[in-house]
């Protein structure tokens, strides 16, 4: 769908999020359809809707229907960051699912900045993203509770560099399907705040991308596939083939250029801020088995992490396993999923993660969080509970996408897990929190 087709209907939407259930994939899809439906679960302790109650507090007169904004909790580190967004166009691949046109992609870099100077801070979304969302909101969400036109993030827009001698390492970040990179930007933020330049990957046609001038692209991935194990196959490879357009983009922007199609203006010394030599990937859901896949096939990418992915889609061969260092970091699973049913996702309990962990050659961990949910990998964690009675959403429905953790210090301990491992494995300094249990975060299990 290009720029002057109409919004996609509700049924149109409903339609791609079943065929991306289809597909295997967690992320807008199969998790949506079970958001509303009463989960196997207990229900959520005080401290799951904690930051919802406090945003508003009972007797203010707000109703469910009203709109309200969300907050995202500020970075830990001391950089300021800086972002921009590239436009990029890969001539000579066809489009996956558009075939008659190329494959260009929307990127945001996210990088330590000069201090800020009280410019204002960039969108979480582009404002013809967040018009979409009014009636297609991410992860399968009930639509018309969010404003979402209002809501910020830390970063300031194409600011500059804060220079440092050889780079900063670089991480890359693939969302779950069907959802935005814009779901990474908790997790993103942190690791910007503490030395990183971090690169967010949208996959055009499998979500809803905004594009400069106001175009936005929508899922064009066919409902009924005549072969679905090819549609399978399809989707992750054209995953894996982005991110490794991608890489080559970052290759020829730390080499002095622009790739940029349209010609915007990079961010003074953002060529010199990369460390090609010091690259990893993490992803949620889908996103972390395109980490697996790309660490694996790209020798530019020395560690990965796997957030929430499921190997059960894509023939992804976790058979073959990894010869770099590699984080899986699970949740509970879904009650109705097979063959978990509700297990903790696990190399233990889930067996293509046993599989994959099995032929592991180097550093490899395994963090389970028992009382989240695959959501809890996400943004989402930190603004569903303020959004809750906005969108009409019971505490089971909650439940399902995001537990009964505490947001806030699940989402430390996250933060403090990821930048460890991304210290430990791209800046080559040991960390004493990979090495076991943390009684700073209890409620992360180390599985053996």
């Amino acid at each position: 769908m290009n720029a002057n087709d109409s919004t996609p209907t509700g049924r149109e939407h409903s339609r791609r999020r079943m065929l991306l259930g289809t597909l295997g994939v967690a992320g807008a899809a199969t998790l949506g359809a079970a958001t509303f439906s009463a989960p196997a679960a207990a229900g959520p302790s005080d401290a799951a809707l904690r930051a919802g109650r406090a945003a508003h507090p009972a007797g203010t007169g707000r109703s469910a229907t009203a709109k309200v904004g969300f907050t995202l909790p500020a970075p830990t580190g001391v950089l300021p960051i800086g972002v921009t967004q590239v436009h990029l166009h890969q001539s000579g691949r066809a489009d996956p699912w558009v075939p008659s046109v190329p494959r260009e992609l929307m990127i945001s870099i996210w990088y330590p900045a000069q201090p800020d100077t009280g410019g204002q801070r960039a969108p979480y979304c582009a404002p013809h993203l967040a018009d979409y969302y009014r009636t297609n909101p991410p992860a399968g969400l009930p639509a018309g509770g969010i404003d979402w036109t209002a809501l910020l993030t830390h970063a300031m827009p194409a600011t500059e560099v804060l220079p440092r001698p050889g780079g900063y390492p670089v991480v890359l970040y693939s969302p779950g399907g069907g959802n935005s990179r814009a779901l990474g930007t908790v997790l993103v933020e942190e690791l910007v705040s503490r030395g990183f330049v971090v690169v967010t990957v949208d996959h055009t046609h499998e979500t809803a991308v905004a594009f400069p001038g106001g175009r936005l692209e929508v899922s064009e991935i066919p409902a009924n596939p005549p072969d679905i194990n090819a549609a399978k196959q399809l989707y992750m490879d054209s995953r894996v083939a982005d991110i490794r357009f991608v890489l080559d983009q970052l290759d020829v922007i730390a080499g002095g250029g622009n790739p940029d199609v349209d010609g915007a203006e990079l961010p003074n010394g953002l060529g010199r801020a990369l460390n090609p030599a010091a690259m990893g990937m993490f992803g949620h859901s889908a996103g972390g088995i395109t980490a697996s896949r790309a660490v694996r096939d790209d020798d530019r990418l020395v560690a990965g992490i796997n957030m929430e992915g499921f190997f059960e889609f894509g023939e992804n061969h976790p058979e073959l396993g990894e010869h770099d260092p590699f984080l899986l970091m699970g949740a509970r699973s879904d009650p109705n999923y097979p063959p978990l049913l509700g297990k903790p996702r696990t190399h233990r309990t889930d067996p293509l993660w046993k599989e994959f962990w099995a032929h592991c050659t180097d550093l490899r961990l395994d963090l389970n969080i028992p009382d989240g949910r695959h959501y809890t990998y996400t943004d989402v964690q930190s603004w569903l509970p303020q959004v809750t009675a906005a969108l009409g959403m019971t505490s089971d429905q909650v439940v399902s996408m995001i537990g009964t953790v505490d947001p806030e210090r699940i989402i430390a301990a996250e933060r403090a897990y990821i930048t460890a491992f991304f210290e430990q494995t791209l800046c080559h300094r040991p960390q004493g929190l990979l090495t076991g249990p943390s009684p700073w975060f209890p409620q992360v299990r180390f599985i053996r």
